[in-house]
């Protein structure tokens, strides 16, 4: 009988935009399929995604810091695992990787999580940030491996022995679909025009990118700096809805709301914008360098890594100052200049970050494991 590969996130929607090539990949190596998270608008996957069981979650909420409520999941996750029994199970974003890894350990079963970045809870130096440094020590302490986007978050995790270094992975983000994002003729236009996609949150340095554009409307009158991305009043690190009004009111930036396909603006732009203070594997800093984008971001974990010097430049986080410096720097680059990175942008895409690359990764680790599962189980059954 097929092994059975169960797939964990946060919502559907980070089944649909991250995992659908994985999924699809297991599917034709043999596995068998299992998507746990809870339901959204992106459930629509299914119609497309032939024989995958999706088994809805009531009781994770990404947002909420309710004890309660994570405990009610844990034992969600729990039934679900000793019902199903799958072989693997694949764990996304902090709580499935918490309290997922829990609930397989308690019923024998392999977990792999996947630390897609270390988020709020770990750039914040607080009880949010001692907890779940507890909980992931306690938590990843017997998966037989787990993945990282970047080194710089696997070496974190050494350091706070929360796992030791031979059992930290590092597979460069969830990877891109090359074919999907990838140059586009640029429209006409006399405006110079940078570009931040992201979520308008604090640590995605939204203020600092609005600050930078504050800066740049009097030193490059040909500038626009726009900005696509969700506004989520429920998170903790949103921007006051307020101060998105005066921004938008003043001029500093064009807001454009969010999307379902960023393509039609990242087409449209000279240069790609993110002064992020913290990510596991920037995947829009990776969607605009396959579209032939140049790239400003941080010189931090995550951002460092997904460019280099022939397709971008970073600054230091939270520096709105060594932001517009950059900028202008890339506002007076000669034209060639700017297409010739935008190119080197689109080959480091290729050359690391295809999606069919990174699902190479993972299957590897699946077969792996299963040509030997009892030596992987050693330390489940050992404890």
């Amino acid at each position: 009988m097929a092994a059975t590969i169960a797939i964990v996130a946060n919502t559907t929607w980070n089944i649909y935009n991250f995992r659908l090539p994985l999924i699809k990949a297991l599917k034709q190596s043999g596995y068998r399929v299992l998507v746990i998270a809870p339901v959204d608008e992106y459930i629509h996957y299914l119609n497309d995604s032939y024989f995958t069981r999706h088994i809805p979650i009531k009781y994770l909420n990404a947002q909420r810091k309710n004890p309660f409520s994570d405990l009610l999941f844990l034992f969600e996750l729990f039934s679900i695992y000793r019902r199903e029994k799958p072989d693997i199970v694949f764990h996304y974003t902090i709580k499935p990787n918490i309290y997922g890894s829990l609930a397989a350990r308690w019923n024998g079963i392999l977990s792999i999580p996947t630390v897609t970045g270390l988020g709020y809870a770990f750039l914040h130096s607080n009880l949010l940030n001692r907890g779940a440094r507890l909980l992931y020590q306690l938590a990843l302490r017997d998966v037989p491996l787990a993945v990282f986007h970047n080194p710089t978050d696997r070496d974190f995790f050494v350091r706070e022995g929360i796992i030791s270094r031979n059992r930290g992975n590092v597979i460069p983000g969830s990877g891109v679909n090359t074919n999907h994002f990838r140059p586009l003729p640029k429209p006409k236009k006399n405006k110079f025009i940078f570009l931040f996609i992201g979520r308008l949150l604090v640590d995605k340095g939204i203020r600092e990118y609005v600050n930078a554009a504050r800066q740049l409307k009097r030193l490059a009158p040909q500038a626009e700096c726009w900005a696509v991305g969700q506004l989520n009043d429920k998170n903790s690190a949103s921007i006051d809805k307020a101060k998105l009004l005066q921004w938008v009111a003043n001029h500093d930036i064009r807001y454009f709301g969010s999307t379902l396909d960023v393509r039609s603006y990242l087409k449209q732009v000279d240069v790609f914008v993110l002064p992020s203070y913290r990510e596991g594997m920037p995947r829009a800093v990776l969607e605009a360098m396959a579209m032939g984008k140049p790239i400003i971001t941080t010189d931090t974990a995550g951002c460092r890594n997904a460019i280099d010097e022939q397709c971008g430049l970073t600054v230091p986080p939270g520096d709105s100052l060594a932001l517009a410096e950059a900028m202008v720097k890339f506002y007076h680059k000669d034209t060639h200049e700017l297409e010739d990175m935008g190119r080197a942008a689109r080959q480091r895409v290729l050359k690391y970050y295809n999606d069919k690359i990174i699902v190479q990764e993972y299957l590897k680790i699946c077969n792996h494991i299963l040509e030997n599962p009892v030596k992987a189980k050693t330390r489940l059954i050992q404890k």
